[in-house]
Order: C-alpha cells, then structure tokens, then sequence
C-alpha cells in the first residue's frame, strides 16, 4: 500500500459532491422506498432470506437506485461491478460476465452486475444477459428512469423483480438535508449551518423528490455563503437551486401518465389539477395539436350532452390553437381544460356508442325493417320497400309512432346532469310515443 494512500483517500473523498459523500454506507441508514424495503416488505424479506435475484430498479432520478445496488452487494457478500448501458457494448458484456463465472467457480463470491439506464441496451445486448441471469452466476440489477414493460425485452422482464421508485417524500428530503448539513465528516457540519424551516421546506417542495438535487443546492449555498455560522435562509435556498429541466419525454412514460392525469382529473371536476397537468405537459414540450385533440375527444367523451357546448368550445379551441400557436394558446388551451372540469359530466353517449358497437360486433345483426328500407328506385314498391313507412313531420309533435329497429333496446341513457336532465324527460316522452303502435 501507498505511504500516501489514506491521504489519497481522503482528498479523494473530499472533491465529491456532497451527495456522493451523504450515499448511505449501510441499508438502515437509506432513506425512502419504504412500500417495498421497509420492514416485512418483500425486498427486506428477498434480503433475510438469502435469495436476493435478479431485479430492475425503475424510477426517477435522484431517488436512489445507484446507492441502493451498492448496498445490496454489502447485504449479500457479492462483488459490485458497474457499467453503463450507454458507453458498454456486447464485448465488454461478455468480459464482464466471463469475469463473474470465472470468480464464482474459483472463490464462489458472486458478481452484482448494475446496470445504470439498462433501456438503453439493445435486444441482442440484453439477450447476452439471459444466460448469467438464468444460472445464478450474476445478480443483476438494472437500472431505468423508462418503464421496464416497454423498454427492457420481455425475456429479461420475466426474470427479473421490478421494484418501482416513488419521488422521495418532503419529509424524507428534509431529513436528508439536516443529516448533511450536521454532519462533521461527510457532510457540511465544520461550517456551522443553521437550517431555517422555510428554507428546508422550499427546498424539499422545489426538488421534486430528487434527493441528489436538494442537497447539491444546499451544498452550493453553504459553499458560497462567506459568513459563519451559515444562515441558510429560503432566499439563499432559492438563489442556490437551479432552474430543473421538467422532465418530460414525448414518447415515453412522463407523456402517456400526463396525459392521463389530464384528463381523468377533468373528469373529476378539479380545474386546479387540470391546469397543473396541462402547465406540466406544455412546459416538458409537448404539441399543442395532440393536446387539442385530446380535449375534443374529452369532450363527447366525459362531457357530452351534458353540456354540448363543451364540444364546441373543444373544437373552436383546436382551431385556435392552429391559428395562434404557442405561447398565446395557452389561454386557448386553459379556457378550455377549466371550462371541461367544471362543466357537468356524461358518458351516455360513450356508454351507448360502446354498447350497440359490441352488439354489432359479436353478430347480433338486424335487417333493417322493410318500412325504412330505400324506395326511391325503380322496382322498390314491388318488393314493398317502404311500404307503411311514416313521414315524422306530419305525425303530432313531429314523432311518429312506429319501431326504426325491430326490436327493443335503450342505449342511451341520459344522466340526471345538466343539459342531459332536460334530453332525459323528452325522451321519456319520445320513446313512449314509439312504442304507442295502435
């Protein structure tokens, strides 16, 4: 050993930022993840057991996935070895995995393989994997910020446990900032931090559950703060966060789960979280087109004759958003999504379309009544097209008593709501004055 290496060591400690030097050092210590590693949960019992597998770790960044694999290795005595999807290829896989067979069957040590952003492997890269994973030579843990169902072949899938990661609670941020910032070795504890509890909350709201994030601008406006003791007030928080780039990808998981917080909390009648998921989805980049479309379909969908102006403004709002674009849409887009959430909901034209499509569909056909068949051709009173048919603009009220199915059904069934109350009491009518034959 070097004469210099515990100094090499320690200066080597000290150029890391301080959320690499706050990475827990044992299991107790990790924060966060408590639905699958709390006690009982089944990667703690997957540990007590001995019989840790394979595993995808799938979820944000900053949320713990890199520290969490190297704690495993600990836990479970295996060598940890990490590369990253991006920069590996096959060859360097293979010599991994060589590498791990080779010291399995010398020392009987296994290998825990982490694999950071896993997604990115191609198939034939993931599939040099299958044999490692199948015998037990390799632990592997792969790591993905995408959703592992779309992303990671389904032969590894299979094979593996996927234990989702949950953003980091503002309790469980604010703890790791006090740990950091009292903490004499790892942490900023030589320079005296005097945490304010409004700047420990801004900071646990604004970093959106990414633990990596809170404490670099913790570790930024210590650094920077000349005084002593430091003040860490929200001023000085504010001015030490960075503006974080909304994550958000147009294919991916981020726009699909938007998307469909979108619109099921216009469903739900809460304008707020509408507004919040649409700010969401137009700060991550998303195109105007696809959400006016969305909303057209929302529309008829949820709202319906419950209030038919929702289609309209709906439409009038995808031709708005052809016409000005972005940034001056967004008002178009708002008006919108606030008017759909507050406006009184049904799905009883989605329901009946739904029904009478599936009776079409599984072969319950009905010929058209020889009454409402075509007769404006030559030979049709011949074969009695039309014959008895009656003109509905000549009967009383304008509805004539006659069958234009053949037999009876109700698919549509207007809810007591809005608009669709008053459709429900002249349909009442309406339908008993078909049914009146004699």
């Amino acid at each position: 050993m070097s004469l210099f290496a515990e100094s090499e060591k320690e200066n080597a400690q000290a150029a890391k930022p301080l959320a690499a030097r706050m990475r827990p050092t044992k299991l107790d210590e990790f924060v966060g993840q408590q639905h699958f590693l709390g006690e009982g949960k089944l990667l703690r019992r997957l540990l007590a057991a001995d019989r840790l597998g394979s595993v995808i770790f799938y979820g944000p960044p900053g949320t713990g996935k890199t520290t969490l694999s190297r704690l495993l290795a600990k836990e479970t005595r295996c060598r940890f070895q990490q590369i990253s999807a991006v920069a590996s290829g096959v060859k360097e896989l293979r010599e991994v995995l060589t590498e791990a067979h080779d010291r399995l069957l010398a020392s009987g040590e296994r290998t825990l393989l982490f694999i950071d952003e896993i997604h990115r492997f191609n198939k034939a890269q993931q599939d040099v994997l299958l044999p490692g994973v199948e015998e037990g030579e390799v632990v592997l843990v792969g790591a993905t910020t995408e959703n592992p169902f779309f992303t990671v072949n389904s032969a590894l899938v299979s094979r593996s446990r996927i234990f989702q990661f949950q953003p980091l609670s503002n309790e469980d941020i604010q703890s790791l900032l006090r740990r950091a910032a009292a903490d004499p070795h790892r942490g900023l504890g030589q320079y005296r931090v005097r945490l304010h509890d409004d700047a420990l909350q801004f900071l646990a709201e604004t970093s959106d559950g990414d633990a990596r994030r809170a404490l670099s601008a913790l570790e930024i406006g210590v650094l920077s703060c000349r005084e002593r003791p430091v003040e860490f007030t929200r001023a000085l928080a504010a001015e030490s966060l960075q503006r974080k780039a909304v994550q958000y990808d147009r294919d991916g998981d981020a726009h699909y789960d938007s998307i469909s917080a979108l619109i099921k909390s216009i469903r739900g009648s809460d304008p707020d979280a509408a507004l919040y998921w649409l700010a969401r989805m137009l700060e991550g980049g998303e195109d105007v087109r696809f959400l006016a479309r969305r909303l057209v379909i929302l529309a008829s969908e949820d709202v319906g004759n419950a209030d038919p102006v929702a289609l309209t403004l709906a439409v009038a709002a995808a031709h708005g958003c052809e016409l000005v674009g972005l940034p001056e849409c967004q008002l178009t887009l708002a008006q919108t999504v606030t008017y759909l959430a507050c406006a009184p909901k049904s799905n009883a034209a989605t329901v009946g379309i739904g029904e009478a499509r599936r009776d079409v569909s599984e072969g319950r056909l009905l010929p058209v009544p020889v009454h409402l068949r075509d007769s404006h051709y030559a030979g049709a009173k011949r074969l009695g097209q039309g014959q008895d048919y009656q003109y509905a603009h000549d009967a009383e009220g304008g509805i004539a008593a006659q069958d234009y199915l053949g037999v009876e059904r109700e698919y549509y069934r207007p809810v007591d709501r809005g608009f669709e109350r008053e459709l429900a009491e002249r349909l009442k009518v309406i339908r008993a004055r078909l049914r009146d034959k004699a």
